[in-house]
This record gives C-alpha cells, structure tokens and sequence, in this order.
C-alpha cells in the first residue's frame, strides 16, 4: 500500500521552492522567438545564462532589472513587463501560486503574498493595507527603485490576474499608482486594470475595495492549504534576505519627493523611521551625506528621463525636483560638462565622477 501513497508535488520537485529568474526566462524566451540573440545582452547586464535559465540559481534583481530593461530596448516593447505578466501561465510562480490558491478566502491568500513574495523575488517586499480599502504595497529592498518599470508593472498585472484566477470574478481594483513616470495615457494597462493608472505617485500600490477579503478562492483546499504553509514556512526560515545599503533606502525615500519639492532630510529620515540626526549619523558612518545623495541622484535620474525624447526639458527639471530650467542647466552641466540640450542631442550619458552639489 505504501508504494500507493502519492508524495505532495513540491517533495517531488514538481513545484520549484522559488522562481528565481522567472521575468528573464519569459522575456528571454519572447526574445528567442523572433530571432534575438540574447548572450550579448546577458553579458551587458552583467547576468549568466545558469542565473537565467536555472531556477535552482538566484538571480540578483538589480541585474534582471537591467536585464529586462534590455530585452525590452531589443524588442522595441515599452510595456514587456505588462505584455510578459498578461500573458504567462501562473503556475510558473512554483510555490507562491500553490499556497496562494489553496487559501480560504482572498483576504487569506493577500496576506500569503505578503508572507511569502519573497520565494520568488527577494528584492521586492509586499505589504498589506488593511482599513476602507484593501491595499498591497510594492516596497524594494536593496535595489534602486529608480531603475525599474518592467518588473514592478509585472507584479502588479501579475497580482490582479492572480485575484482573478482566484475567486472567477473580473475585479478590478480601485486604484493603481507607480512610483515611475511614463508619459501620457497607457492605453493598454487601464484597459487591464479597468481605470487609468496613476504615474509618478509616492508609492507603488494596487488598492481594491475592502469586501474582497471576504471572496471565496474557488480552488481552496483547506488540507493542501496547511502542507504548504507549513511548507513555506521552511523555505522561510532558511532563505538568506539580502540587507539593503543605507544609501539605496535613502534614494528610495528620496525619488518620490524630487517632483514634489519635498526632497528635504527631515522628511527622508522620518519615511525611513529615522531622526534627521540619527541619519546624517548613520551616513557618516559610510562616509556619505544626504546632499551628495540627492545630487547624485538628481543626476542619474535627469540622465534617464533625457533619454524619453517626448519629455520636454522643463518636464525633466521638474521631475528632479528644480522649479527652473536655468537652475536645472546649471546643476546638470556642473554634474557632466554639458547642458542638458547638448546631452540629449549626443544622448552620451556617463556617470558623473563628482559626487556632490
């Protein structure tokens, strides 16, 4: 009889622990498919292809962030991170999908997300927002948020089809905000989401109506429920979580605030629970100080959005935080040798050396 006795899928590896890669496999795959030789592209972010194709290997995503980022330039697809999360199967998630579908109700499985998101991404840290609404923020850990579009627009298309596949229902939430700038109305992601959705907020969010916690999950399976949260709860425990650097939750804090002319240390320290204090401090101690911070990101933010040729120079000066474009010319000629004009017009952007204003 005992030879009768079926193992759980994930003790007989069917249902992979984590995902590791799991964004660059399918953007590497769509890539294949019309004849791109991904290698060159791997090589410039810095990735292997074991970090890519093996999801027994942990991919850092700073450099799937960059990965994606290429693919995405190679394809011509300015939306690769929604097209990928519209279209892949779920399952593809390994475990976080399983404990999640086998949750009671979608309250349940929305804080299994927030438990749990880190078996597939350790660099993005989900939380939920429990009051009126029902909120899931997208927070990053150890990676420079400015740098991302693809990434957090699949998690988030990729969250809502989850709540779909989950309870049969086409819900839609009530709001969708992202930390990024895009330029005009996505036609395709509101579409998706059933609203407009907000750029260039202060935080990455999807809010739904709080009486969905209450929906049933159609496929929950109270005894699978229990193996698998017992589960993960291993995974968990054994599972390294990278520590981000001071400096990177300081540029985090900072970058929603820039467009804002809120940028100032007293606010950043309070965001990151900090006196102002205790963090110039801290920022010694690693021989920085806020100023250079911001200068610096100041300046590799103007570079990026430079490059997006439908935003005009005084959108740029505005989204780095300067009221005026002499101002913005000034500093930005003081960061590169070169008026922010001239720059775009060579579109030959290297990191400045100076570190500070």
């Amino acid at each position: 009889m005992a030879s009768l006795v079926r193992k759980p899928g994930f003790l007989r590896g069917e249902i992979r622990p984590h995902a590791a890669g799991m964004i660059s496999r399918l953007a590497c795959a769509r890539a294949r498919e019309v004849g791109i030789d991904v290698a060159p592209l791997m090589a410039k972010a810095g990735v292997t292809s074991r970090q890519v194709e093996d999801d027994d290997v942990r991919l850092p995503v700073a450099g799937q962030i960059k990965f994606l980022e290429l693919i995405a330039n190679a394809l011509q697809d300015d939306f690769l991170g929604f097209h990928l999360a519209r279209d892949f199967n779920l399952r593809a998630m390994g475990l976080l999908y399983y404990v999640l579908n086998s949750a009671e109700l979608l309250g349940d499985a929305f804080k299994r997300a927030e438990r749990y998101s880190a078996i597939v991404n350790e660099g993005v840290s989900l939380h939920v927002r429990e009051g009126n609404e029902l909120g899931m923020t997208f927070t990053y850990v150890g990676v420079e948020r400015l740098s991302d579009r693809h990434q957090i627009e699949f998690w988030a298309t990729s969250l809502v089809r989850m709540c779909r596949h989950q309870t049969g229902r086409h819900l839609s939430p009530s709001r969708v905000k992202f930390l990024h700038h895009r330029h005009g109305r996505c036609v395709e992601l509101s579409g998706f989401f059933g609203r407009d959705v907000a750029f260039g907020a202060d935080v990455d969010e999807i809010t739904f109506p709080r009486t969905i916690k209450q929906i049933p999950v159609v496929n929950a399976d109270p005894y699978l429920s229990k193996l698998l949260v017992k589960y993960c709860e291993e995974v968990r425990s054994h599972q390294h979580r990278g520590r981000g650097t001071l400096r990177i939750a300081v540029e985090n804090a900072i970058a929603p605030l820039l467009p804002h002319g809120r940028a100032q240390a007293d606010e950043v320290a309070h965001r990151l629970g900090l006196s102002r204090r205790t963090l110039a401090r801290r920022l010694a101690s690693e021989a920085l100080t806020f100023e250079g911070i911001l200068s610096a990101l100041r300046a590799d933010l103007a570079k990026h959005y430079l490059r997006d040729e439908a935003l005009s120079i005084s959108q740029v000066a505005w989204l780095v935080g300067y009221e005026e474009v002499s101002a913005f010319t000034h500093a930005f000629k003081r960061w590169t040798g070169k008026t922010p004009r001239d720059a775009r017009a060579q579109d030959n952007f290297g990191r400045p050396e100076a570190r500070v204003g």
